[in-house]
Parts: C-alpha cells; structure tokens; sequence
C-alpha cells in the first residue's frame, strides 16, 4: 500500500464511523434484545447456567467465546444502565441501553478496521499512478469499509459482523502474507465466536495441509508427500486445540458439552430462515409453489390433499412440500459437501498459493449459502467482503463481484421494511453501488468491459424488482393477501445472480493456469 495511504485510509475510517452515530436512533431488529438478553445472561447468571437460561425466546446459541465477549461487554454496559443486565427485563430499551449497545458496535469495528488496512497491503500497486481511483488499495479499502451489506446489518438492524468479519479478513490477510500459523489462529478465535464460519472451515484446512504442512511440490505440481512436516502439524494442532479449551474447556469440565451443542446447531428450524436467502431452495420452493397451483388447475392434485405450504407464510418451522420431495437437513449436507468438493479438490492438487485458497474459500461459503440448511441472507456478506480483494486485481472477479454484490446487498432489503429506512437503504445502495461500478471500470479500463450485455439487463431488472416491491405493492390490494409476495420476488429474483456468480466463481477456479511448484 502506498506511503500516501496514511493521509486517505483514516479519511476512509474516520467518515464511515460518523456515518455509523446518525444510524443510532433508526429502527433496530429483535437482534437488539438478542444481544441484550445475552448480556444480562452473562452478567448476571453462573457459566453453568448461561446455555441453560430460557427466559427470553433468544436463547444464548454462538459458541462460548462470544458468550466470554459479551461478558466483557457487561462490565461497561452497567454504567451506562445496570437495568439492561436483568434477564428477567425483556425488551428493555432505554436510551442509554440503545446508545451503549449501538457503541459497541461502532467501537468493536476497530477489529475490522485494521483487518482492512492489512487487506489493502496485500494487493499490487501499479507503479507513478496519482489517481487515487486507480489505485487497488484504495478502492479495495472502499469496498470494505463502506461496504453497504455491513452498514445496514450492523448499525440499522444490530448485529456484531464487522467484529467478526474482521477476524476473518485478518486471517485471509495473514495468509496472504505467508504468515499461517497467524491466519489458523485469527480463524480458530473467529470459529469459537461464531460458527456460521464452518461455511469456509474445508478451505482452511485443506490449505493448510496442503500447502503448509507440505513444505513442497514436485516439478509437475503435484504433492511431494516426503516433505510432510509433522512439526507443523502439531503446530496447527497445537493452536486449535488451546483455542478451543479456552471457549469450551468450562463447558467441558461441567459436563454441559451436549447442551451447548443443541444450542449451536437447532435443526429443529426450517429449511428457510422467515427471510428467505436467495439461494437454491428458495427455487426449489418456488418451483415446488408452482407445480402445486398447476397440479390443482388441471384437476391433478387435490388441494386438500396438500401440505399446507407454511414457507409461503414467512415462517420458519418445518414443513412438507407439496409437490417435490421435501428437504431434510441430511439432504442439504449432502448437497453443500457435492457443491464445495471440487473446490477443495481443487486446492489439493493445485493449490495456486494463497489466492487459490482465497477462491475456495469463496466457493466454499457460497457453497454453504446456496444449498445449507436455514440460511441467513446476512450470509451473503462471507462470500462478498472477501471477494472485494480479488475484485480489485482481476477484471474476471471485478464482474462476478459486481453481479454478486448487487444482487446479495438488494437481497438484504426485506431486513429494513419500515418507511422511514426506506430512502436510508435505498441511498445507501445506490452510493456504494455507484462506487463500486465507476471505480473497478476505471481501475480494469484497459482490459474490456466488466460485464456482458445480459448480465447488464438482469442488473437492470432490479431497478423493476425494487419498484415493484417497494413502492407498487405497498400501495396495491395485494398487500392483505399476498404480504410475502414482496419477499418471494426479491429471494428468487436475486438467487439467479447469486447462482450465476457461483458457477462463474467455480469456473476462474477451475480454468486457471498452473502455477510454478514451491520450492520452500
């Protein structure tokens, strides 16, 4: 990154905070009171008691480190409002309890702050170029910093993603510099915060192995299986391990293992999250909705007969489908596991160093978007912040990214539905939208253009799309009826660009010119 950086990336960091105070007082999820129960758990209650306590609907269910953070959280939080900290005060939302919880966010963002300037070193400058906009490091520290799914997640609906985002992209940052055991650490911390990061877990493993542990490749690529170094496979072992002893080792040592584990994975839940993430089974759905009103149009099914279609509703309890086989959770490991094996195969036997990593890691967590079970349409964000590094240096990436990110942050709209948010997400949108077109145009203007004719009209169908949903709708007669069509449209609508960025994804994978064995 150049030395002029220190002039324009505390700009960058500094704007995007301020922006951050004026959502303080916008509309807020039941993802506040989450976070609140889960400080007043954890300060007011026994560890043993934490994954226990059901007195609220929103139950304690990140894994035990985020539990330790929210504690720490707790000893600051009293002296705004002690009242927060009482488990038995549902819904409590003073102003200082608004503030501090709001606070807490913008001033963890510091994780993810730093995470972005190391991501900015790690991308090639090109050499006299005086136009900020020309330069990676610069547009990449846009993307990530102004990035317009972390805005709205984060500081309008509450959650705590840049903090975590930043782990991970500081772990990525690490790879890329060649320091791994740095990078397995970032991601073993990262993975006792949160789980939903198993998504990209067969990535980070693989790699590792393959390219760590196996100190060097033979002249044709392939692994030379006499440079195993079991050193280095300790040493992996070794951080995993006391990572994980320090989130779990309590639970452990009271025998509450199998407990804290029903909370971390309730596959109790539907296959879909009320939110529909625009990913297969949102089509699958949608195919399923349709072949039923057809079956029973031509007198094929019996309406009666049917299962009554609960996911058309906007809920989230299990469900049969009408007329396709109905999804378990087993089917949908089956198919994530199929969807990201010839990525992680792909990095077995030709790594590509770290920016091979880097792309399985990727299509790993597309590959978990698109297939697992009840997925978040926050999700999209794993797949999309890690994709802003390889945007800024391919103009094959800066297109899928564009596809990718506009139809995955169009997908998060449904989250704020309140008029008042309405011209806040739409301009949002439009600002980093807007950015992110002109500057990777400007930044591959000598390599053709970012994306094909029709790739360009179904961006342009969004425009329809949000017409349709957010103004027409809300003012038609459908709107009693048909309250989740707005939903279904966006869900299905964006899940063909989120499939069509997945395959083009696979496919700069897969196509990529071998690379120069290491000689390590």
């Amino acid at each position: 990154m150049a030395a002029d950086s220190c002039s324009w990336f505390p700009a960058l960091a500094v704007g995007v905070s301020l922006l951050k105070c004026f959502f303080i007082s916008a509309y807020r999820s039941t993802d506040f009171e989450v976070h609140r129960n889960w400080l007043a758990i954890t300060h007011s209650l026994p560890v043993s008691r934490w994954y226990y306590e059901n007195t609220s609907e929103w139950t304690l269910d990140y894994p035990p480190l985020f539990a330790w953070f929210e504690l720490g959280l707790s000893q600051v939080a009293r002296r705004f409002d002690a009242n927060m900290l009482q488990v038995e005060n549902l819904n409590y939302a003073s102003p200082a309890t608004v503030l501090f919880q709001r606070l807490s966010v913008i001033v963890t963002d510091v994780v993810f702050i730093y995470a972005a300037r190391e991501c900015c070193r790690c991308v090639r400058e090109p050499k006299g170029s005086r136009d900020v906009l020309s330069r990676p490091s610069f547009v990449l520290a846009v993307l990530l910093l102004w990035n317009f799914g972390l805005l709205v997640v984060d500081h309008i609906h509450f959650q705590y993603n840049g903090f975590l985002f930043g782990f991970l992209l500081l772990s990525v940052a690490k790879h890329l510099q060649s320091q791994h055991l740095q990078g397995a650490l970032l991601f073993a911390f990262l993975l006792n915060l949160k789980h939903i990061y198993l998504y990209v877990a067969p990535a980070y493993g693989v790699y590792l192995l393959r390219s760590y542990c196996f100190a060097q490749d033979n002249k044709d690529g392939s692994v030379r299986w006499s440079s195993f170094s079991p050193l280095r496979l300790l040493a992996l072992g070794a951080i995993v391990t006391s990572v994980c002893a320090l989130s779990f080792g309590p639970f452990i040592a009271m025998g509450q293992l199998p407990q804290v584990l029903s909370r971390l994975f309730p596959f109790k839940r539907g296959l879909c999250h009320a939110y529909w993430a625009p990913n297969i089974w949102a089509l699958y759905n949608v195919l399923d909705k349709s072949l039923a009103v057809l079956g029973i149009r031509l007198k094929l099914l019996e309406e009666a007969e049917l299962p009554r279609a609960s996911m058309t509703g906007g809920l989230v309890q299990e469900f049969e489908h009408s007329v396709l086989p109905s999804v378990t959770p087993t089917v949908t490991l089956v198919c994530t596991l199929l969807s990201i094996l010839p990525a992680v195969a792909s990095i077995w036997l030709r790594p590509h160093g770290a920016q091979g990593f880097l792309r399985c890691l990727l299509l790993c967590a597309l590959g978990c978007f698109m297939f697992g079970w009840h997925v978040h349409e926050k999700a999209i964000l794993i797949a999309i912040l890690p994709l802003s590094i390889l945007a800024v240096e391919s103009r094959e990436d800066a297109g899928i990214f564009l596809i990718l990110t506009t139809t995955g942050h169009y997908s998060l709209f449904p989250l704020l539905f309140t008029p008042a948010e309405l011209p806040i997400k739409v301009a949002l949108m439009l600002m980093f939208t807007i950015f992110s077109f002109t500057a990777l145009r400007k930044l591959h203007s000598s390599q053709g253009s970012l994306l094909h004719p029709l790739e360009v009209i179904y961006l342009l169908g969004l425009v329809a799309v949000a017409i349709a949903c957010e103004v027409v709708f809300p003012l038609s007669p459908w709107q009693q009826r048909l309250p989740f069509l707005p939903l279904l449209v966006t869900s299905v609508y964006c899940a063909v660009g989120v499939c069509y960025a997945f395959l083009r994804l696979y496919a700069s994978l897969l196509l990529r010119r071998e690379e120069k064995p290491k000689q390590l």
